[in-house]
């Protein structure tokens, strides 16, 4: 468990010398966006087995612009522009890897990763069990995820309880620059596939420190973004930021909320999320998904299994609805807000038995 009250305090902390002394040389103030260039340019530079593929990374340098420069430094055999085909460019990445090499497939919308879907549940995640250990695959997929930009639908749906169910698969969802830096070295490092999904919303919403250095974040590990004392709020991604504000707008009338984001969907940190609710008694988990299906019901089951006894009032969910993924108009109406979040939080503090 990683704990902080504000979202700049770890990276304040990496920064400070023997004296106390922030060393603003050794640091960058970096949008999310950046933050995952950051990382896919420090990790191809430590290791030449690291190869990014995918549609328009190359010279174009992505969609998002999230490959810029990396063409340039690292050349055509490490940067490569693919077809249209995610299911080829999953599947090619698949034995790079059991032969060796670390390639970061980019899909350029996660909305498109479903032609691919097969290669990562029927191969990706079963490589170590069905190699029984003798060959695995460090494979990181990338892709913008979430909604909150007038795109259309497949292009800002957000579906990663599919990636969750699926035994093998890590999964990532960051939501600051200095997480994203951190958890996109650990995923590259890592011997085993991982979702990695960034929220697209923000990916120049905010800027934050970064080290300029390389380092990573532990995989599995949540972050408490406010410490609290009345109630847990759960989330991850794009609403940790409203859900932040919807806690700060509520200490004003009495309120102490706790809020923690996942950062990693799998696997969970269940140890924070327990310990949590186990000092609020009380719990609101936020996500833009669905409800049905959604992590949500994940988390309020564990919460149950495990600490039952200090439950003092229903999980309250504040999610997407179980629509297809609207349009423009009703875009803003779809996605949680700062105002349903303060809702759904203040009928878990309300409730009485």
């Amino acid at each position: 468990m990683s704990t902080d009250t504000d979202t700049e305090a770890e990276t304040e902390g990496a920064e400070a010398d023997a004296d106390g002394d922030a060393r603003e040389e050794t640091t960058q103030n970096l949008t999310l966006v950046q933050a995952v260039r950051d990382a896919l340019h420090t990790e191809m530079r430590r290791d030449d087995d690291v190869i990014v593929l995918g549609e328009d990374v190359g010279r174009n340098g992505g969609v998002f612009r999230a490959t810029e420069g990396l063409f340039d430094e690292f050349g055509e055999d490490r940067v490569i522009d693919t077809p249209l085909a995610e299911s080829g460019i999953v599947g090619t990445s698949i034995g790079m890897a059991a032969y060796g090499l670390r390639p970061v497939p980019e899909i350029q919308f996660s909305g498109f990763m479903y032609p691919a879907f097969d290669q990562l549940v029927s191969h990706a995640a079963r490589f170590r069990t069905r190699s029984r250990g003798r060959f695995t695959v460090p494979m990181t997929v990338r892709a913008p995820y979430g909604g909150g930009i007038r795109a259309p639908e497949h292009h800002s749906e957000s579906k990663e309880a599919f990636y969750v169910h699926e035994a093998g698969l890590k999964v990532v969802v960051p939501s600051t620059p200095y997480d994203t830096k951190g958890l996109l070295a650990a995923a590259i490092r890592d011997p085993d596939p991982v979702v990695f999904l960034e929220p697209k919303l923000i990916y120049r919403a905010f800027r934050g420190a970064v080290p300029e250095e390389e380092y990573t974040l532990p995989l599995g590990e949540a972050a408490v973004r406010r410490e609290g004392a009345d109630v847990t709020v759960v989330t991850y991604g794009a609403m940790t930021r409203p859900t932040m504000e919807a806690a700060e707008n509520l200490v004003e009338e009495g309120y102490d909320p706790e809020v923690v984001d996942l950062r990693t969907l799998s696997p969970m940190d269940r140890e924070t999320l327990v310990a949590s609710f186990e000092k609020t008694g009380r719990a609101v988990v936020v996500h833009e998904a669905p409800r049905t299906g959604g992590l949500a019901g994940e988390i309020t089951a564990t919460l149950q299994e495990e600490a039952l006894l200090y439950q003092e009032a229903p999980v309250v969910r504040v999610t997407g609805y179980d629509v297809p993924y609207p349009l423009y108009a009703l875009e803003d109406y779809y996605l949680p807000s700062v105002t349903r979040v303060e809702e759904g939080i203040r009928e878990a503090l309300e409730f009485t038995a």
